[in-house]
């Protein structure tokens, strides 16, 4: 049985390096291995004496907003950001995301568990930019963001890391609240819902996290940022619903139709440029205009976007209509989303519109 046992695990092990995808997650584990590695107890990094002052108070803080995760918010936080991991670069992971040139269709990557995801995280910096090379190379558009952060969904204790600790204290608490809601929900392969409705319990979370310690300038600071994020989420569904209508114009899969396309869509992002910056940057509070001026606008940066602001506005509604309790409102949210899926907005329209599943605390 020892030997079988053994063969069956070799084999595996095996397999895993003789294929991307298993060398991939095996690339993954061992970062997160180090992760966990490296964790100590918040706790104790603030007792330090070798600890610095601003590091404490950043410390401090981020055990303040997982307390208020857990207990106003009412989200499962676990062991998650009870540790602390200090790591030896700025930068975590970048993340690639793709698209078809001349469609509105996401490159989309399967993993165990999750399911299909429209992004990929590397750990390896060069790989993640020969990964975006390739893609381009193929004929995709390609993007590639920094994160500082992410989640793996409760099954591991999460610590803070240094990475996310260099953002300001309001982006600080907002990701707290943002990890901590995929530990409590999370659709397999709605990962735009996913982190839409994470975007929306960070946003604000953060905002009444702030107002229930008296922090007023901090807690309009998070409000305006939450207004600027379904702001630019509607200018991006704008921009959507213009490309989809422009490609379906011109069908078909000859060289013809697919020229028309590329031109139709080249025109397009030149006029989005334009009203970015001209028209919807001076509505923009927190959002200066040397960040509008340089995004990159193809369709692998509007999907890459969508993903975390689509229907913001959808999320802010169940909100209003919960009487502005956020904690029902992200009950009624999992609700629905768990009613239909396949189709969580789907479900949160219809909701809207008309009656609702009840949420676990009306049954």
């Amino acid at each position: 049985m020892l030997r079988t046992l053994a063969w069956i695990g070799a084999t595996i092990v095996v397999l895993l390096v003789a294929l991307p995808t298993g060398r991939y997650l095996l690339r993954a584990a061992w970062e997160e291995g180090l992760i966990l590695a490296r964790r100590r107890a918040i706790t104790d990094v603030i007792g330090d004496p070798d600890t610095d002052a601003g590091t404490r108070v950043k410390l401090r803080l981020v055990l303040a907003a997982r307390t208020f995760a857990s207990d106003s918010v009412q989200l499962e936080s676990g062991d998650s950001f009870t540790m602390y991991s200090r790591l030896r670069r700025d930068t975590l992971v970048l993340v690639l995301s793709g698209a078809y040139r001349d469609e509105l269709r996401r490159y989309t990557w399967w993993f165990p568990i999750v399911g299909r995801v429209p992004y990929k995280g590397y750990f390896d910096f060069g790989a993640a930019r020969s990964a975006r090379q390739k893609m381009r190379d193929d004929g995709f558009d390609s993007s590639l963001r920094p994160a500082s952060a992410f989640s793996t969904l409760g099954f591991f204790n999460d610590p803070i890391l240094s990475t996310t600790l260099a953002a300001d204290s309001i982006e600080l608490a907002n990701t707290v609240i943002h990890e901590l809601t995929h530990n409590t929900f999370y659709a397999p392969g709605q990962a735009v819902f996913n982190e839409s409705f994470a975007n929306f319990t960070g946003g604000r979370g953060a905002e009444w996290f702030f107002a229930s310690r008296s922090s007023t300038d901090a807690a309009e600071e998070a409000s305006a940022r939450w207004e600027d994020e379904k702001t630019l989420g509607r200018f991006w569904s704008a921009l959507h619903h213009t490309i989809d209508s422009a490609f379906k114009a011109h069908p078909g899969d000859g060289a013809a139709a697919r020229e028309a396309r590329l031109a139709a869509r080249d025109t397009i992002y030149r006029r989005a440029r334009v009203e970015l910056v001209d028209s919807l940057g001076p509505k923009l509070r927190t959002v200066g205009p040397q960040y509008l001026e340089r995004v990159p606008l193809d369709n692998a940066a509007l999907l890459a976007r969508r993903v975390y602001l689509t229907d913001l506005d959808l999320f802010d509604r169940v909100y209003a209509r919960e009487g502005g309790s956020l904690p029902r409102a992200i009950a009624r949210i999992v609700a629905l989303a768990r009613s239909r899926p396949k189709d969580p907005y789907g479900a949160l329209r219809d909701w809207l519109g008309g009656r609702a599943p009840r949420t676990p605390a009306e049954r």
